[in-house]
């Protein structure tokens, strides 16, 4: 028989299909998709930080296409230098941040391929430091567009992107191999200048490269992707909500956080047969956290579809709120990624009034959740002298 028009939509996205299932009492179930959805907090952060190893171990971040990228302790090594490289990067470069804003935003932008591509100019040289060959920034800057921005690979058909992904890949090896005899040259590893060398340097020489570049694109989409969706959606919600503009930046981008998190869904394995909320789960059964719904439960939240920005003025409310997962694999740059949101927003509210036209869409679904297309305007107050 076949399906109706609307079945065949929710088919298409996962979050429409979750959220017409979610009656807000019964919130850990079998769902239609063919998983068992987890919505309750407590449920979520036991699977999330794996209580008793209850789920098989796996990583959010560090898993490739050859499995998961390992040992623990390169993974903690990775990500420790990563945050660190970030810190001194954003400290360097913090006051380019206004004149980058005016360039990139002003007077109008499309959104959200306006926020992923000011994210890769801030950060261009965390990815890619300035010495490294000009075709592999060619290359990086590629990547980006046919394949971190929203909707990006559906507008390349399928032929052209296997023979892209083939380039790419190879390029990428080539540095990642470079920079491993650079390393074993040197005898140990220096000051990484980028995330190469990161990757590089808390993999080791021996490491298989293949395994190198998968973290390195893991980084690629996080920077880009990620925070440029998260940074998105500040700007949509403060653009359709211009009374909530004077909060402080730390409200509005946790806000912001808790309604859209970019992170929504988080697939899992059970270890063993076991009860979850109340819903017996087996080693067959797929899980997904799903944080979108846990951060709109209605017994945890007042008005959870509403953008409340002042709702964090008492602080976080860490049973309810997931927007970098939970447990040893939260994601790595989490701190400095809200402290780079927080100054964008920041310069947004203070120095700018910010209005915004949506195209009638709604949000994208896919493994990230990216906002909906819209145009961003940016028109210095009243109260503003004019920039020259």
């Amino acid at each position: 028989m076949e399906s109706s028009p609307t079945s065949r939509g929710r088919r298409r996205d996962p979050l429409a299909l979750l959220s017409a299932e979610f009656d807000g009492v019964h919130d850990v179930w079998h769902s239609a998709m063919g998983a068992v959805c987890v919505a309750d907090p407590e449920a979520a952060r036991a699977v999330m930080g794996n209580r008793h190893a209850a789920v098989a171990e796996t990583s959010d971040f560090f898993q490739g296409r050859h499995g998961v990228f390992g040992p623990r302790s390169a993974q903690v090594a990775i990500g420790r230098a990563a945050r660190e490289l970030m810190r001194r990067h954003l400290d360097a470069r913090r006051q380019d941040l206004p004149a980058l804003v005016a360039e990139r935003l002003a007077p109008h932008s499309e959104w959200p391929d306006a926020g992923n591509l000011l994210v890769l100019r801030h950060l261009r040289e965390v990815l890619l430091h300035g010495d490294a060959p000009a075709d592999l920034h060619t290359t990086v800057e590629a990547i980006v567009a046919r394949a971190v921005l929203a909707g990006a690979r559906r507008r390349h058909p399928a032929p052209s992107r296997l023979l892209f992904r083939r380039r790419a890949l190879r390029a990428l090896h080539t540095e990642v191999r470079a920079r491993q005899g650079r390393l074993r040259q040197l005898g140990g590893a220096g000051e990484p200048r980028d995330l190469v060398d990161v990757v590089v340097e808390g993999g080791g020489p021996a490491a298989d490269p293949r395994d190198l570049v998968e973290v390195y694109l893991s980084f690629l989409f996080a920077v880009v992707g990620s925070i440029g969706f998260a940074l998105g959606w500040s700007v949509y919600l403060l653009g359709t909500h211009p009374d909530r503009a004077a909060a402080e930046p730390s409200w509005t981008v946790r806000e912001a956080l808790r309604l859209w998190p970019v992170a929504w869904l988080f697939a899992r394995t059970p270890s063993r047969v076991q009860e979850l909320g109340g819903t017996r789960v087996t080693p067959q059964d797929r899980l997904v956290v799903c944080s979108y719904l846990v951060h709109r439960h209605p017994e945890h939240w007042e008005h959870p579809d509403e953008f409340v920005p002042q709702r964090w003025a008492a602080g976080v409310p860490d049973a309810a709120y997931l927007p970098f997962g939970l447990g040893p694999h939260t994601c790595a740059g989490a701190t400095v990624t809200v402290r780079l949101l927080e100054d964008l927003v920041g310069l947004l509210s203070r120095d700018w009034r910010v209005s915004v036209t949506p195209d009638g869409g709604g949000p994208q679904v896919g493994p990230a959740l990216a906002p909906p297309r819209f145009t961003a305007t940016l028109s210095l107050p009243d109260d503003r002298p004019e920039r020259r």
